[in-house]
């Protein structure tokens, strides 16, 4: 299924999605691909997140000081996790504080999902108020877009993915928006949208293994999560991606 661009004309190539299995996962919300496990790390709103491997078999399960793990991404080798009320903590992959919690600047943030840039920077989306929000490591907002302002709006945003070869973010907007994926550049320029609902309803999640071009995205109806083949758009002339780095345990 190929989506006609956003703001972009003659694409080499534009986003592309092609489902190529499904499972049950009870709960499933924020995702983070992990290399080193070649594995999915989990919050599901609840105190602990959880590891899986690609079938969804469990690794391991995580607690930290916050009150609940709504979002999880990873922070070099390790994890860096928030409660969805502005509140945020640095983990090992072994569930060990690395540090107290911390605050994002300013008094409240529904953060619903977040990655971390090759330079540190931390990029989260919310939900209400609806915003895409670049900030430093310790929690300064360096800058915003308020996704209602985009052509289709970005009402509800729930996860988000960063694919590490071009540095697009990829969003899920749930059932009470349009439930469907939104692609940006690394500047947060909107790309090109696709609908979900050809492959499941309330979209909460999203992560990327770039080593086999695959996306996986968690789905709240069903429980599910999904495997795509993915590509994603690029300009004129681009030579198509190479995979990244893969799984590091094999």
């Amino acid at each position: 299924m190929v989506l006609a661009l956003v703001g972009m004309s003659g694409p080499a190539f534009a986003l592309d999605l092609q489902l190529t299995g499904q499972y049950s996962l009870n709960r499933p919300a924020s995702l983070e691909y992990d290399p080193a496990f070649c594995g999915l790390w989990i919050a599901n709103e609840g105190p602990e997140a959880i590891l899986v491997t690609l079938d969804g078999l469990e690794l391991r399960r995580i607690t930290s000081d916050l009150f609940r793990i709504k979002a999880i991404a990873l922070e070099g080798n390790d994890l860096i996790v928030a409660d969805g009320g502005g509140r945020f903590q640095r983990l090992s992959k072994n569930g060990e504080a690395l540090a107290a919690p911390f605050r994002i600047e300013g008094e409240w943030a529904d953060t619903e999902g977040m990655v971390v840039d090759d330079a540190g920077v931390i990029i989260t989306v919310e939900d209400d108020p609806e915003f895409l929000t670049w900030m430093a490591p310790d929690g300064e907002i360096l800058r915003r877009i308020n996704t209602m302002t985009l052509d289709p709006p970005l009402s509800e945003a729930q996860g988000i993915a960063r694919d590490p070869r071009t540095g697009h973010l990829l969003i899920v907007d749930d059932y009470e928006g349009s439930n469907s994926l939104y692609e940006f550049d690394a500047d947060g320029t909107l790309l090109n949208t696709a609908s979900l609902l050809p492959y499941g309803i309330d979209p909460e999640g999203i992560a990327i293994r770039p080593g086999s071009n695959e996306l996986f995205i968690a789905f709240d109806q069903g429980a599910s999560i999904a495997s795509f083949t993915y590509t994603p758009t690029l300009p004129d002339g681009a030579e198509p991606l190479r995979p990244g780095a893969d799984c590091m345990m094999f």
